[in-house]
């Protein structure tokens, strides 16, 4: 197992289609974005307990998170190609 500590707006790729960015968060909490092909089934587990093994499909997005995670990406792709 890979420990990582990332501050807000840095990312891991994992291959070369899935990049995993750390968008913030608080004590308890951290917030990621996963960017991923929609192929690919990604299941949340939760802290403690055995993982579940039901795959759902997450509720849509406001516009304001999706323009978030868009500016997000766009500035890891310029910063790239810089």
């Amino acid at each position: 197992m890979l420990k990582l500590t990332l501050r807000p707006g840095e990312h891991i790729d994992i291959g070369e289609e899935i990049r995993v960015v750390f968008s913030g968060g608080s004590a308890n909490n951290i917030h990621l974005l996963v960017d991923a092909p929609k192929s690919l089934n990604i299941a949340r587990s939760s802290a403690g307990g055995k993982r579940a093994a039901s795959y759902y499909k997450e509720p849509d997005i406001s516009l304001e998170a999706r323009q978030q995670i868009n500016a997000i990406l766009k500035k890891e792709r310029m910063r790239q190609q810089a």
